[in-house]
Order: structure tokens, then sequence, then C-alpha cells
């Protein structure tokens, strides 16, 4: 297996932020997806001089089968989720399990936002160019319910940018968004973690300190 591509979160934000410094970009908006995508959308906002603000969105995994993803739910006014219907049907949860993790999450996005933003409000996204940030990518599942919810502000455009994820994946999402942009696609794909030297769980207490520097 070859070495990975990126020291830690850090340097794959820089290596995206000298791809997007050229893009033209309308009251750009940094969104980073907690927890791992934080460090990285930081150094885009810093590159880019635009402002950054959490999107949070939870993924609902499958029983015994974490790193499945059957669906995936963002915070919001009213909370949105998808559900991916090929993995439900894979793992056939009973229906009560399914409604018993939304409600579950819907609290762990309550909890969160009060602890990153407190009484903060969240930033306008309309009629703004939304940077959308994480990691990595895997299934997909999480990004894409958070695009979902994002359309729905009715911004002028929505980019995703991410260092890493599988082709299938990315073609898949490139359907969701105006500009996406992967710097690594690479085959066979096995999780996010591999292409990271340093990939540790953040902290809430890093995620807050990123947020407030």
């Amino acid at each position: 297996m070859p070495s990975p591509r990126y020291t830690n979160r850090r340097h794959a934000g820089v290596a995206l932020a000298m791809a997007l410094r050229d893009m033209p970009l309308e009251d750009p908006l940094i969104l980073a997806l907690p927890r791992g995508g934080v460090p990285v959308a930081k150094e885009i906002s810093r590159a880019l001089g635009a402002p950054l603000d959490v999107l949070l969105v939870r993924k609902i995994g499958a029983p015994g089968n974490e790193e499945y993803a059957l669906g995936a739910i963002v915070d919001g006014p009213e909370p949105n989720w998808v559900v991916d219907e090929r993995m439900l049907e894979r793992f056939n949860p009973p229906p009560e399990w399914f409604e018993q993790q939304v409600l579950e999450q819907i609290r762990e996005l309550e909890r969160r936002r009060l602890l990153y933003r407190g009484a903060k409000a969240p930033a306008r996204l309309r009629d703004r160019d939304l940077v959308v940030v994480d990691d990595g990518l895997a299934t997909g599942s999480s990004v894409r319910a958070a695009l979902k919810c994002l359309r729905a502000q009715h911004p002028h455009r929505v980019v995703l940018a991410v260092p890493v994820g599988p082709v299938e994946t990315v073609q898949r999402l490139r359907e969701e968004v105006d500009t996406l942009i992967c710097l690594d696609t690479p085959s066979p794909f096995r999780a996010v973690g591999d292409h990271y030297r340093d990939f540790h769980q953040l902290s809430d207490q890093e995620v807050i300190d990123l947020l407030i520097k």
C-alpha cells in the first residue's frame, strides 16, 4: 500500500485551498462538516479570506456495522434526512430501530449546535457561494444529506471540496453540486483514514478552538 498523501487534515486543507484559490467565488462561505472537516476547512477559510461555519450532519450507521450508512440527518429549523434505500434493504433493520436512531441523532445535533455555536445564529446561506468541506468521502451519505438541505436555502452556487474519495461516490455527488473538487480518487479505495498519516479523532474542544481562532 502506498504511503499516505496527507500528513494531516491541515495539510489536506492547504492543498484544497490551492485548488480553490483561482475560482471566482461570490460572497463565499466555507461550511465544514464536523468534526473532521473543520481543520481542513479552516485552512481554506484562511487562504480565501472567507468566513467559516459548521454544517451539522450525523450519519445513521447500520446496526452492528456503523461504517455502513443507512442515511444521514442535517441540523436546521426542521431537520432534514436522507435514506439510502439500497443499504436499508440490505440490512433490513426494524422500523422502530431507524426511528429511534433519527431521534438520537437529532438530540446529538442539538448538543453540538449549542457546543459549537452557542447562541450565535447560523450564517446566511441565500445567494452565496457555499464551499462544503469534509476530510474525505466514503459512501457520501452524510454529504448528500447536507447538500439536499443546502439547496433548499437557495444559495447562488454550491461547491463540494474534499481531499480524497472513491471514484463512484465522487461521480454520484457531481450531480448534487455546481462544482466538485476531489484531489485524489484512488482505486481500490478502503477508507479515508488510509490517506492520512495523522487521522486522529478530533475532540469537541479541538473543533471549538478552530472555530473561534
